[in-house]
């Protein structure tokens, strides 16, 4: 049976692995354009990691990676918003 505090780890690390993707999924994205592009996977990634990096804060209890991921969540979630709006207006216009 795994501990608690194993679970909470993984939890964790998972959460920042989906956080780090963000960034690679970027760099290629960008390479492959030779400019700077951001995809929307990355603004999945970033709500993925966001919100495993938040329940690990939160069962950590710690209250300033608390703040910083909850913040973060609703930008990135924002974001996608925007995204999906401004791509039904497309297909509507």
């Amino acid at each position: 049976m795994i501990k608690t505090e194993t679970a909470i780890l993984v939890l964790g690390l998972a959460g920042q692995a989906l956080f780090s993707m963000r960034f690679i999924i970027q760099w290629v994205y960008s390479e492959k354009r030779r400019q700077s592009v951001i995809p929307t996977a990355f603004w999945y990634f970033s709500l993925g990691g966001s919100l495993l990096l938040l329940i690990y804060a939160l069962l950590r209890r710690d209250l300033v990676f608390t703040l910083g991921q909850s913040t973060g969540f609703l930008i990135y979630g924002r974001n996608l918003y925007f995204i999906h709006k401004q791509r039904k207006q497309n297909a509507m216009a």
